[in-house]
């Protein structure tokens, strides 16, 4: 399911003209825990473990801060049923829908994050060698 050596570009109809923090909120959005999983550990996570972490029923654990702290049959569990149905890749993400970001996955699949004014995020972009792939638009072209 993940992507490889692929960088996701900010949608087309995204405003955001730098990198921003999705806002605070009482509960845990897509965004917020996409956001503070990818920048507090750069090249760890995958697309299928950035997902299952939002979904709702994990957003809703308040017990579990990190994936790893989830015991292995568990985790195994958790994706086995979260991904029994087709789920939207990172392409669909808010960080690069709405809130400027783009999203490098490596050779193995792990991601990290970059503003889009950034040095590192033009040059990701300008890679002849990365599949290159825009988030999708949050809005129908018209």
């Amino acid at each position: 399911m993940g992507y490889r050596d692929t960088f996701i570009s900010v949608a087309e109809d995204c405003r955001a003209g730098t990198g921003e923090v999705p806002p605070a909120r009482t509960r845990p959005t897509v965004a917020g825990v996409q956001h503070a999983m990818l920048t507090a550990r750069p090249g760890h996570y995958t697309q299928e473990e950035v997902l299952l972490a939002c979904s709702p029923r994990l957003r809703a654990r308040e017990d579990v801060d990190e994936l790893e702290q989830l015991p292995a049959e568990e985790l195994q569990q958790l994706m086995a049923e979260y991904f029994a149905q087709p789920r939207a890749c990172l392409r669909a993400s808010p960080l690069a829908k709405t809130y400027g970001w783009g999203l490098h996955h490596d050779e193995h699949g792990r991601i990290t994050l970059h503003a889009v004014d950034s040095p590192e995020y033009a040059r990701l972009s300008a890679d002849a060698s990365l599949t290159q792939l825009k988030a999708m638009r949050s809005r129908r072209a018209g």
